[in-house]
């Protein structure tokens, strides 16, 4: 039976039809197609184009039905194939798909768009050399069709080839002058060929084509962000948002800028959003959580890591961030088993722990070196072949940036004021490169004492690296590792030809782009040296350089001003509450427990931390009223003064004392340590070696409980030992700010001199020479 003839009728609906389609009224277009199948149910044709307009109305599901139906009647129709391809995919069924563009193709071997259709399946496979091949032969067929180039620039940029990648979208622009997505992916590569503002603005043409292009003011803002332009990023995260409310990562990432910009409440706002809208956001609580615990709101930051940890114990760092939060707090419920696994996951090679918060748990120097190795391998792999810079050789002064956010009233800046204001301005030139933006009494003095005080503060790491090469910048010496918010991007790109890790971090960085750390053979004994990427400049005395200037008030203050015992021993400790962990804590409560009378005198700063270490003293049956805690002085000469009112400094493990530890020391207190493996856990063994008080170095924890209650029943031990720290104090190296700047110096001449031979960095012994 012959098939039935289209009637003029007929023909004038489907022309109407078609004039319906071409003018993008789809659903209309449908409603009269669909009329004519009535009449003509096995017309391939017309089953193919109402299965194209459906799909283009966002009906895949639908429109795969229209496909099979049109198939069944002619198999060999490619493009139907191809379109039943298109309709797969969008359903998540890459494989499928696959078979319907293979398919099309064996039907049409010069069907361009099939192949560009597959080569976007080969490429969500990852399959990129299959990807490559088929938009290759796409542009063979079609050389001026600018899709395939754009989307081969894809495959290249993914493949870091980027030269490719570059030259492949600006071709797909030429052809395609109106190409919204070949801008957007030009700027993505301009962006990983390190052309930020090349980059910004071809997101903004990619805008100025396409106004609801959600994806561009993501990027754009993400970008602004890495650029330390952080109001305008907000921007963008706005415009991104206006188009997409509901957006989880637009939500969080615009948190994370309202907090740079100290917009807390907004900041929050954010990523409570993030939660309502999806409750599993792992880093929503995350961010949440870090926020919370800047502000010090402890109990509720300790609420959000757990939320989080529930949701995902395995999210990376997340382990280590939680259970550092949990000792802010003294909250040590389930601290055994969570940082047992914590470590078993470090050694595992698991992205389980931040560095710093490492240090707290551990003094093993292997997992420290692992955490290190993981953090730099997720953060900064990409720069890790930045390209080294040599030697300058057209100034006679070695020139020394250091590099920091806490050029203010900070430990760092406490201990290092006067080795800046010493320096030798004849052999050297000392800048700052600042970005930090906190300004104290502290901030002035260390303004003056520099050359030049630079504030980096919103310029991206990239314009950091280039200000320091112009500057020809010999030395860059990092004084904040992996602390705080600090800013490790500017070495991991090459700021200097010799990079030095300096005071701020007590550990190993494990990164490919650190040329040296400071140290002494305390701190890191030669036995250790493999367990350290950088290498070791060792110092004649202590790596810790202090301020001799340090004023000390003369005021009297009596204990009763500090509700402390007339009589009784007072110990005390005024390490930041992380830094006690329950081994300690037990040890100096059984120290108490020995010695009648005595108290402990803590940091009272979080009132958490305080009760938490009470209800714990009552549980090792001390009774807690034995813990004293102070408040912060408003003036730090007055806390120095104060610290006379204590007999004996206890020190913390693994984590030792650092500042509080010199604070202690120049105050006149005795302070007892027993060290570790680790140098966080060697540092006060290394002050008590450079002021020669060595028999305040414990072997085990056992001696230093032993040493602790000797030195309160034996008050005449003590007595000798305070006198021989008087007597040391202004006449051993610990405090002589001029000695430690000189040797300093001497190792920065070293290693400069080593660098101009050609000489790769190798370990720099200056005890030997004192």
């Amino acid at each position: 039976m012959k098939p039935k003839a289209p009637s003029e009728k007929h023909i004038a609906l489907f022309q109407q039809a078609n004039k319906l389609h071409q003018s993008g009224q789809l659903p209309e277009a449908v409603t009269i197609y669909k009329k004519l199948l009535q009449d003509f149910p096995k017309d391939s044709e017309l089953l193919e184009r109402i299965g194209t307009l459906t799909l283009m109305q966002g009906n895949p599901a639908q429109s795969v039905g229209f496909f099979q139906k049109s198939l069944q009647i002619a198999p060999r129709h490619a493009l139907a194939h191809c379109n039943l391809g298109i309709a797969l995919e969008q359903l998540n069924q890459p494989d499928r798909a696959l078979v319907s563009y293979n398919q099309a193709i064996s039907l049409k071997p010069d069907f361009a768009e099939a192949y560009i259709n597959r080569g976007i399946v080969f490429y969500q496979q990852q399959r990129y050399d299959q990807a490559l091949a088929d938009y290759h032969q796409a542009i063979v067929l079609k050389p001026n069709n600018a899709m395939p180039y754009n989307h081969r620039g894809v495959v290249f940029l993914k493949l870091n080839q980027l030269p490719q990648a570059l030259q492949d979208c600006q071709t797909a622009i030429v052809l395609s002058p109106n190409y919204a997505e070949a801008y957007f992916n030009l700027a993505s590569v301009l962006q990983a060929l390190n052309k930020p503002e090349q980059a910004i603005q071809s997101f903004d043409h990619a805008i100025a084509l396409n106004p609801a292009y959600f994806a561009a003011y993501f990027n754009k803002a993400n970008l602004l962000q890495d650029l330390k332009k952080p109001e305008q990023a907000l921007q963008s995260y706005n415009m991104a948002l206006s188009l997409n409310p509901l957006n989880v990562d637009t939500l969080i990432n615009k948190g994370v800028v309202c907090q740079e910009l100290n917009r807390v409440d907004e900041a929050l706002n954010c990523f409570d959003q993030a939660i309502s809208i999806d409750p599993q956001a792992v880093p929503a609580y995350i961010n949440q959580a870090s926020l919370l615990q800047n502000l010090k709101r402890f109990e509720e930051s300790l609420q959000s890591f757990n939320k989080a940890y529930t949701l995902n114990p395995d999210y990376d760092f997340l382990l280590g961030q939680y259970l550092f939060n949990k000792l802010q707090i003294c909250d040590w419920n389930n601290l055994r088993v969570l940082q047992a696994e914590l470590m078993a996951k470090i050694a595992g090679g698991a992205k389980a722990g931040m560095p710093l918060h490492v240090l707290a748990f551990t003094d093993n120097l292997t997992l420290q070196h692992n955490a290190a190795a993981n953090w730099f391998q997720d953060r900064f792999l990409q720069d890790q072949a930045a390209p080294g810079i040599h030697q300058y050789t057209d100034h006679s002064k070695i020139r020394i940036a250091y590099i920091s956010e806490d050029f203010h009233y900070h430990p760092v800046s406490v201990l290092a004021a006067g080795l800046f204001e010493s320096h030798d301005r004849d052999k050297f030139q000392i800048y700052a490169f600042s970005y930090g933006n906190k300004k104290d009494d502290l901030r002035k003095r260390l303004e003056a004492a520099f050359d030049e005080f630079i504030d980096i503060q919103n310029l991206s790491d990239q314009q950091v690296v280039e200000l320091a090469v112009k500057m020809q910048i010999d030395i860059a010496v990092d004084l904040a590792g992996y602390t705080g918010d600090s800013r490790s991007g500017i070495f991991a790109k090459r700021a200097a030809p010799l990079q030095v890790s300096f005071l701020g971090y007590a550990g190993t960085l494990a990164a490919a782009y650190m040329d040296y750390i400071i140290a002494d053979k305390v701190v890191i004994p030669e036995a250790c040296q493999r367990q350290y990427l950088e290498k070791a400049i060792y110092l004649p005395d202590s790596f810790q350089v202090t301020d001799r200037s340090r004023e000390i008030s003369d005021q009297a203050f009596s204990r009763q001003q500090f509700a402390l015992p007339e009589h009784g021993f007072v110990y005390c400790c005024f390490n930041n509450a992380y830094k006690i962990n329950p081994d300690i804590f037990q040890c100096w409560m059984s120290i108490l427990a020995e010695v009648a009378g005595s108290v402990l005198w803590l940091s009272g700063d979080n009132a958490t931390a305080s009760n938490n270490l009470k209800t714990a003293a009552e549980q090792f049956g001390i009774d807690p009223e034995r813990l004293i805690f102070a408040t912060r002085m408003e003036l730090p000469e007055q806390h120095l003064a104060r610290l006379k009112l204590a007999d004996l400094f206890l020190d913390t493990f693994p984590y030792n004392a650092h500042a509080t530890a010199s604070d202690a020391l120049w105050a006149g207190l005795p302070l007892l340590t027993y060290p570790g493996e680790s140098y966080a856990s060697r540092v006060s063994a290394s002050l008590l070696s450079a002021i020669q008080l060595p028999e305040l170095i414990a072997v085990s924890q056992a001696e230093y409980k032993s040493l602790a209650i000797e030195l309160a029943v034996k008050p005449e031990k003590l007595a000798d030992i305070k006198t021989r720290l008087a007597q040391n104090r202004l006449t051993t190296p610990l405090f002589d700010t001029q000695r430690y700047t000189i040797h300093l110096e001497a190792a920065y001449s070293r290693m400069h001199q080593r660098s101009l031979k050609g000489f790769a960095p190798d370990v720099i012994d200056l005890s030997i020479d004192d």
